[in-house]
């Protein structure tokens, strides 16, 4: 299945939508759209992993990279996901701890810089 990628802007935050299947295939995909974001200067992230019906460890390693990148530049990104098997990924995983998952654009968008619960992740 391929994976498709859309960026829109709401209040100064950066949400990127993808759709598909996030592997070792289509992951890079969504690490260049990031980093394409992230270089741009837009450091306050939104992931809407709505439509996502699998993510592999890829896709996870994408997620923590970027988070990284972003608290370098004192940003932030969130996740979005209510995917239950995906929630359990992050939960066995302890990404979980280190990603901010929401159940709503309109959540994570609003909870902003002031929800840190990002660990630091530099190691």
């Amino acid at each position: 299945m391929k994976l498709i990628v859309a960026t829109t802007e709401r209040d100064d935050v950066t949400i990127v939508t993808v759709s598909g299947e996030v592997d070792v295939y289509t992951a890079p995909q969504l690490r260049s759209a990031l980093e394409e974001r992230i270089a741009a200067g837009h450091t306050a992230l939104v992931v809407d992993l709505q439509d996502v019906g699998f993510l592999d460890s890829t896709g996870l390693g994408v997620l923590v990279g970027r988070v990284k990148a972003v608290r370098k530049v004192d940003g932030w990104l969130r996740v979005v996901c209510t995917n239950e098997r995906i929630l359990r990924l992050f939960a066995i995983t302890g990404l979980d701890q280190v990603l901010a998952i929401h159940d709503s654009v309109e959540a994570a968008v609003a909870a902003g810089p002031t929800e840190l619960l990002e660990p630091d992740v530099s190691a």
